[in-house]
């Protein structure tokens, strides 16, 4: 997993923008995973970001870079607190509820579409999506939007920008570790 990978994939949440983000990575194996999962860790932590696998099949895994502080203030809020009651998640730290999310994506054929809550997305629209089957909503951008359109086009259009300041700065030779924003505790 490279360091060009994480930003085209993760730039708003290196930012400070964003909750996580989530990508598919190929590994020749799970130790090769494990090692660069390690080592991503300790080179993002200290600014507040995590590394974690989510699931590895067939020499590919769903990474989790995330900031462990936003994740936290986004599963107490209440809609997402009752959206993760109704999908069967239990009651607790968001550690607890991350594992469970995992124990999901290893036992279930369906993705499971509450992991919006785990990306930052606005609770209003991860409940429109699961009610409305995908469908019915207003408009599509990093997510379907089934709430306030305006405010998630502009949250969109910072995203995009963010991605190609932080491409463009990573060609032009600045290291990951400087383009991530400390977190903010």
């Amino acid at each position: 997993m490279s360091e060009g990978t994480i930003i085209l994939h993760c730039s708003p949440t290196l930012a400070g923008m964003k909750t996580g983000n989530m990508f598919w990575s190929d590994f020749v194996d799970e130790a090769e995973m494990r090692d660069s999962v390690r080592h991503w860790n300790r080179l993002l932590s200290r600014k507040g970001i995590c590394v974690l696998p989510l699931t590895f099949h067939d020499g590919r895994a769903l990474i989790y870079v995330y900031r462990p502080s936003l994740l936290d203030r986004d599963l107490k809020d209440s809609e997402a607190a009752r959206i993760l009651a109704k999908c069967g998640y239990p009651d607790g730290p968001s550690g607890r509820t991350l594992a469970w999310l995992i124990k999901r994506l290893g036992s279930s054929t369906v993705f499971p579409h509450e992991v919006g809550l785990f990306l930052g997305y606005p609770p209003e629209d991860v409940r429109g999506f699961i009610e409305n089957k995908a469908a019915n909503y207003k408009y599509v951008g990093t997510w379907k939007v089934y709430g306030d359109v305006d405010a998630s086009r502009r949250t969109f259009q910072r995203y995009k920008k963010c991605t190609e300041v932080y491409c463009r700065e990573h060609r032009r030779g600045t290291s990951i570790e400087r383009l991530t924003v400390a977190g903010r505790e």
